[in-house]
Formats: structure tokens, sequence, C-alpha cells
């Protein structure tokens, strides 16, 4: 039997090994799907209720084969790409234009948390009213989720920036322009990779929910017509491809971002 001591060492060691974050992954999946493979066989009915992965890899591959889930995947991250890059290039400007004056920065401070705070699927039944079930419904889904968020972000991290740095700044005769980009933007910078992060992660749920809604094809469609048409392995696959596709984008993409830019540019406290 290991001491107390040997186990500390172990736990120790196995913090530090450069593979162990893999490992536990590898380890956790591998739990999971003896779980889920245990009960889809003593289940009555697993077809409908719960296939086995072996199931669901199978039809990921005839998906694959067929060539219907690389172009569900496609349009899915094609209109989230679109969706939160025009979110994000607008949203941006907006919370720093906001934040050049207390005073309106102040006024505008409740409107912005009132509309960021309110899902974008909750705004979906009058864009269809407007727009009909169509790709551009479902992009202005996207774009409403993900502008709020980082608007609204930014207008706080501006709000969160020294008013002595900007006294300074025109004290030296800086235009609002050089405000911006050398006090504001700078000081905002770890709350707009927050805010990013944030956005974009609103947005991939807007889009899969937007799909659904909409009757549009990509990942949240194929959910949908998997369930009406008792696919239940199909939708199972959606769903494992909507998780994994957030975690690869998040901790590939997003989560160093986030990290570099708070790194670099430090978190500014009034």
């Amino acid at each position: 039997m290991l001491s107390r001591n040997n186990l500390n060492r172990f736990s120790a060691f196995w913090r530090h090994f450069p593979a162990a974050n893999a490992i536990n992954l590898t380890l956790i999946i591998i739990g999971i799907m003896l779980i889920w493979l245990v009960i889809s066989s003593t289940i009555e009915n697993p077809a409908r209720y719960l296939p086995s992965p072996i199931v669901v890899v199978l039809s990921s591959v005839d998906m694959i084969y067929k060539g219907l889930l690389p172009s569900y995947f496609g349009d899915t991250i094609t209109r989230l790409v679109v969706g939160s890059a025009i979110g994000l290039t607008l949203g941006i400007p907006f919370g720093l234009l906001l934040g050049l004056n207390r005073t309106v920065a102040d006024m505008f401070y409740p409107l912005m948390n009132f509309f960021q705070s309110v899902s974008g699927i909750a705004i979906f039944p009058i864009v269809v009213v407007w727009w009909g079930n169509s790709d551009k419904t479902v992009l202005a889904v996207i774009l409403y989720t993900s502008f709020f968020p980082i608007a609204f972000t930014v207008l706080s991290g501006v709000r969160e920036v020294p008013l002595r740095y900007i006294h300074a700044a025109r004290t030296l005769g800086a235009t609002r322009y050089q405000i911006i980009r050398d006090v504001l933007l700078p000081g905002s910078m770890p709350h707009i990779a927050t805010g990013s992060r944030l956005s974009i992660g609103f947005a991939w749920r807007a889009v899969i929910a937007g799909e659904m809604l909409a009757g549009r094809e990509g990942l949240g469609w194929m959910i949908f017509t998997g369930q009406d048409a008792d696919k239940t392995a199909e939708v199972i696959l959606g769903m494992v491809m909507i998780g994994v596709s957030w975690i690869v984008l998040d901790h590939y993409l997003l989560r160093p971002f986030e990290a570099d830019t708070i790194e670099r540019w430090g978190l500014v406290q009034r």
C-alpha cells in the first residue's frame, strides 16, 4: 500500500507531467463511453432512446460519405464566423465611443445592460415576423447576440479606465481619436478579449437555436430533423459535434487570445 508521502509525491509528479491533462481527458472519455455502452445495451429499444457509441460513429461515417455532415458543419461555422465578426466589428467601436463621455456612458449603461441580458432567442419571433424563416433571420439573431455583450463589456472596460489617464492625455493636447487609440483602447483590451470570447460563445448557441427554429441547414437543423425522423443517432452526433467544435474553438483560439491579451495589457482597476 502506498504511504501518504508516496501519494503526495506521485500527485506532485502527475500535476507537472506534460501529458497528464491529455491522459486524464482520455480516461474520462473512455469511462463515459463505457458507461454509455452499458446503459445502451441494457435498455429496451436503444436505437430510439440511446444508441450505442458504435451506432453513432457509424452514422457519422455514413453522413460523411454522403457529404451531409461536412455540409452542415460548414454552414454552421460560416454563419458563426460572419455573424460574430460583424457583431464584434460594430460592437467594439460602439462601446469605445459611448465611453468617451462619462455622462453618455452612464446614460447608456442600463440600456446596454438590458439588451445584453435579453437572449437572442427571445427576439427570434419578432425577427421572423420581419424576414420570415430565412438566413437573414438567423444572421440577425447571431448579430444581435454577439453585438450587445461585446459592446456592454467594452463600455464597462472604458468606465474602469482611471479618469486621471484621460485628463493627462487631454492636458498634453491629445485629440479624441488619440485618447481612444492610446488610452481607452489599451485600457479596455482585457475586457475586449473577455467580451469577445463571451460574445462568440453566445453567438454559437444562437446559431444552433436559429437553425432549429428557422429551418436552415446546419448542425442545429440536423438535430431538429433527426428528432422528427426518430434518428436518435443523428441527434446525438449533432450534440457531440456542437460540443467538440466549441471545445476546440475555445481551447485553441479564444482562451489563448484572452490569456495573452490579459498578460500583455493587465487589468486596469480604478
